[in-house]
């Protein structure tokens, strides 16, 4: 096959080598023949030995994804159609398919690319030059694919909008891909009823990978009094009032999500039992200790505090702060909830963070269950971005 080939420097590779998915820059020796940004070339290593084929963007430091360890494979649409088909049965062997993320990038060999099914309506996210030019054909497949099992897909909404595309050279883009259509859209998990807003919801709309944590709550609920902090569009706060809280408060620093979650509360019949309050969480922790407040569960879902190596002290300390603040609210015998959604925050720093709060306030932690993120985004060995969020129940007891 007469193509443009990048080769390793030797002793580099080793994330590809090891089962990754991405070349960095400083890793290649050189490129021979001609390319064009986000088009596809040959792998091979420093001695000449094939290592698949990907495609390449001299805009960005992550400089080769690769689509495939065959060195002689086409990527082409009957290629595209395997890799949508393959994610598709995946999602419906492990998960409820009414929503769920379809794609999730390098861990459905598809790099760069995000599909959330909200109902009848996909979101996607393009975050790669290359997958970009294949997205048109990989929706039309997943239509394809998805009405033989008697799904039909009514709208597809794009929101290729985050900040890591400039360092692809792309621009940032959100906008419906075909007819328009309402963007607020009505789905149902764990029995909740959601509006999501595909337009200016952060992300695609909707945090879905957090779905069997938000129900592994549920059952802690019945007859607490519950702090939901980070609360977002009202998840876990409206999850609590449906497991039988008799009290739940949601917390967000963002009057929107505020909005949209008692619009939510509302949907579902919470309204007099789940309230939400617009407030810095970091701010309204020690108002509460100062006032006494005690809960029988308390939940932190903070956002990523760290999208880096370089900043993950300073990260290490924010979530020390609010796990610390939070086991003090909790009552004896009640319960913590906390999670860590950065990649950089890795379980043994998390962990580490978790029994030194602890231990600074003078509580016990018993580990009720230790989570990650559901199914429908699979952790991808070798590929560590793929593993990202980080969730543990704790019983909070005073020392004994």
């Amino acid at each position: 096959m007469d193509e443009a080939t990048v080769t390793l420097k030797k002793g580099e590779g080793r994330m590809l080598k090891s089962g990754g998915m991405w070349i960095f820059d400083n890793e290649i020796a050189g490129i021979s023949g001609d390319f064009e940004n986000g088009g596809i070339l040959r792998v091979e290593d420093w001695n000449g030995y094939p290592m698949g084929r990907g495609f390449v963007n001299l805009n960005s430091r992550i400089r080769v994804r690769m689509m495939t360890r065959r060195p002689d494979q086409a990527i082409d649409r009957d290629f595209l159609r395997a890799r949508v088909q393959a994610a598709w049965e995946y999602r419906k062997k492990t998960v409820d398919l009414s929503s769920c993320r379809i794609i999730f990038g390098e861990a459905d060999f598809l790099p760069g690319l995000v599909v959330d099914k909200y109902a009848g309506v996909l979101v996607v996210q393009s975050l790669a030059l290359g997958i970009d030019r294949m997205k048109l054909e990989i929706i039309s497949l997943l239509r394809e694919v998805l009405a033989r099992d008697g799904m039909e897909i009514r709208g597809v909404f794009e929101r290729s909008d985050a900040k890591v595309r400039l360092q692809e050279g792309m621009e940032r883009y959100k906008g419906f891909i075909g007819p328009e259509f309402d963007t607020k859209v009505e789905m149902t998990e764990n029995g909740v009823r959601y509006l999501v807003d595909v337009l200016d919801g952060q992300k695609t709309g909707f945090f879905l990978d957090q779905k069997y944590n938000r129900l592994a709550i549920q059952r802690l609920c019945s007859g607490a009094r519950v702090l939901d902090c980070f609360t977002h569009t009202g998840s876990f706060a409206l999850n609590a009032g449906l497991g039988g809280a008799r009290e739940v408060l949601g917390v967000d620093a963002s009057d929107l999500a505020v909005a949209q979650a008692e619009e939510n509360a509302a949907l579902n019949g919470l309204s007099d039992r789940v309230k939400f309050l617009c407030a810095d969480v970091f701010e309204l922790l020690p108002r509460l200790e100062r006032e006494g407040e005690k809960f029988d569960l308390v939940i932190l879902d903070p956002p990523a505090f760290t999208k880096s190596k370089s900043s993950v002290k300073n990260a290490q300390k924010g979530y020390r702060e609010i796990n610390l603040r939070a086991m003090k609210l909790v009552r004896d015998g009640g319960f913590l909830a906390t999670c860590s959604c950065s990649h950089f925050m890795t379980c043994e720093l998390f962990t580490q963070t978790l029994n030194q709060a602890a231990h600074d306030v003078r509580r016990r932690l018993r580990q009720v269950e230790y989570r990650t993120q559901s199914p429908d985004h699979p952790i991808l060995w070798a590929a560590d971005e793929s593993y990202y969020l980080k969730f543990y129940i704790f019983q909070v007891c005073d020392e004994k």
